[in-house]
């Protein structure tokens, strides 16, 4: 079995199993205002982790709405996560400038992150709970999705 076959098997089984739990790789990369983002350090909390880039016209109509996901259920212990793909921290300054995030924002210019989580999109979102395992991943975002993905977050924090 190839591993690229390999790899469409274990997200068709992810998708097709809900209950299948996979581990969330790590995740240590640098953050724009300087220091070092580790998902490790996270354990014990909901993780709403979000893959953008600069250039998504979707990712700038769902910064606000995560804003709005922090500062609403981080008291349940919800940390919202976002992590940018752009070569160019130029491009991300830019970004967050008409953008500002109230989550942490971690960099990724080589773009290693999306392809350990097996990632086709941007933006992309992967719910991680208490314990680092994957409950779902969802692709795109638009307005009409707010609504179902906010059920999930929530029903993750019970």
């Amino acid at each position: 079995m190839s591993v690229k076959l390999l790899a469409c098997l274990s997200t068709w089984f992810f998708l097709a199993l809900p209950s299948f739990a996979l581990e969330a790789p790590a995740i240590k990369l640098p953050m724009p205002a300087g220091g070092q983002f580790d998902l490790a350090q996270l354990r014990g909390k909901i993780v709403y982790l979000d893959f953008w880039a600069s250039w998504c016209v979707p990712c700038k109509r769902s910064f606000p709405w995560m804003n709005q996901l922090q500062q609403r259920f981080a008291a349940q212990g919800l940390q919202v996560v976002a992590i940018n793909v752009d070569v160019r921290v130029q491009d991300v300054e830019v970004f967050l400038k008409h953008h500002p995030a109230r989550f942490i924002i971690a960099l990724d210019p080589e773009a290693k992150t999306p392809a350990a989580y097996k990632i086709k999109g941007m933006p992309t979102s992967v719910l991680i709970d208490k314990s680092g395992q994957i409950l779902w991943q969802h692709t795109g975002f638009v307005d009409a999705d707010k609504t179902i993905l906010e059920a999930k977050i929530e029903q993750a924090l019970k």
